[in-house]
């Protein structure tokens, strides 16, 4: 299908080229213009970069999870618990929850790591001090949906 629609698109830039080059005066004849049209879009398509499946593999294996970080000093910001987390891994997004009436922080949050880097995370900051505080790290239980009777 994706080949499909490359050939489309080449074939549609192929002919625009052939338009151009013919309305330019530079070219008389229409089929010497989309030969020439279709010979730079091939130019063009090779010299563009490709991903190769070594790429999509390694962009398909940045898997994350979502950690569970509680106990945390109320003191305590996103920067700050990125860069706790980021000696033991990759940190995408750090989420501190806050009350919604007075924007106080509620001591707990949750932090997204690459899958790789979780274990190491959990194993080496679960009941470990921080700020005066034992911090309670685990993997994230994902809210259960209701299931609603029909």
């Amino acid at each position: 299908m994706k080949t499909s629609i490359s050939l489309f698109i080449s074939a549609i830039i192929a002919v625009l080229g052939a338009l151009l080059l013919n309305f330019s005066q530079l070219i008389t004849s229409t089929g010497l213009a989309f030969v020439l049209g279709a010979i730079t879009v091939g130019i063009v398509l090779s010299l563009m970069p490709i991903k190769s499946s070594d790429t999509i593999s390694k962009a398909s294996s940045l898997n994350s999870k979502t950690i569970y970080v509680g106990n945390l000093p109320y003191r305590a910001n996103e920067n700050d618990i990125k860069e706790l987390f980021a000696k033991y891994g990759e940190v995408f997004t750090v989420r501190l929850m806050k009350d919604k009436r007075t924007g106080k922080r509620r001591g707990f949050g949750f932090v997204v790591m690459a899958e790789a880097d979780v274990s190491v995370a959990i194993g080496q900051l679960n009941n470990k001090e921080y700020g005066e505080r034992t911090l309670k790290v685990r993997e994230a239980n994902y809210p259960k949906k209701e299931e609603h009777a029909q």
